[in-house]
């Protein structure tokens, strides 16, 4: 029986997370974490996330139930994931990360902390994302800098982080197969007058409204023809599974920080 904690239980991935563990007999939430002055405190996970009574409270403190896990899957705050990533790594326990909107710096600390321990990290943990992020190294191998590249994000009203972890995995996939910097090539929106486009520039795009769970477009135009690489979620399920294939996988995998890809395929 694998023994799971939930950081950020009542968000919607923490929710559909929850739901999802329910049907796998080889699993057990143990652990439901949110922020210490959530209104869900003390409730029940389960009834939270709409399967009915499991036994689990909702805490505000991820030690008051890491010593019970095998591994942790957090789906929470930038700022909480390294505070919970740090009591983690203490705990030599597993982690599946799927929060985004670090910084630089926080990526920087995170990959020193995850190396000590086994860890899965990916801004999309769905398995048609990560076949489009193949099938996109392709691409722009097979087509090169001839084409103009733009990548279009679309996200539910209460993403928080702008653009998507995925739409910067995309495009940072994209200028690796470029052998190019992201920081120098890429632009996120246009306004004004802004001449000519380069033609290495890479357009990186938001949308956010409603209760969109995450499209993803990725154009490729040129004279004469354009080549468009779409995908869409139709619910938050999609990465759900995919979190929890990865927990199952991290628990014996090598210490290290490891990608979703490596779960998948």
């Amino acid at each position: 029986m694998i023994r799971v904690v939930i950081t950020g239980v009542c968000g919607r991935m923490g929710r559909c997370i929850t739901r999802g563990i329910a049907q796998h007999a080889d699993m057990q939430l143990i652990g439901a974490v949110q922020y210490p002055s959530h209104p869900q405190i003390g409730n029940d996970a389960g009834i939270v996330a709409g399967t009915g009574e499991i036994g689990v409270a909702i805490t505000g403190k991820l030690d008051d139930v890491l010593h019970c896990s095998d591994v942790v899957i957090d789906f929470s705050k930038p700022k909480a994931t390294l505070e919970h990533l740090q009591q983690i790594v203490n705990a030599d326990k597993a982690l599946v990360l799927g929060t985004t909107g670090f910084s630089p710096d926080e990526l920087a600390t995170i990959k020193t902390l995850a190396s000590q321990i086994r860890c899965v990290m990916a801004p999309n943990m769905s398995l048609g994302v990560n076949v489009m992020l193949q099938a996109l190294e392709l691409i722009a191998k097979t087509l090169g800098n001839d084409y103009n590249i733009e990548v279009i994000e679309a996200h539910h009203n209460h993403k928080a982080d702008s653009p998507s972890g995925t739409a910067l995995r995309v495009a940072e996939t994209i200028t690796t197969a470029f052998e190019q910097d992201l920081d120098e090539v890429g632009v996120y929106g246009r306004h004004g007058i802004v001449g000519a486009r380069p033609k290495k520039q890479i357009g990186i795009h938001a949308v956010r409204g409603g209760d969109i769970a995450g499209d993803h477009t990725v154009m490729f135009a040129t004279e004469g023809e354009q080549l468009s690489v779409v995908h869409r979620a139709h619910s938050p399920e999609a990465f759900a599974k995919g979190a929890i294939r990865a927990a199952k996988w991290v628990i014996d995998a090598p210490k290290g920080l490891h990608d979703v890809s490596e779960v998948l395929f």
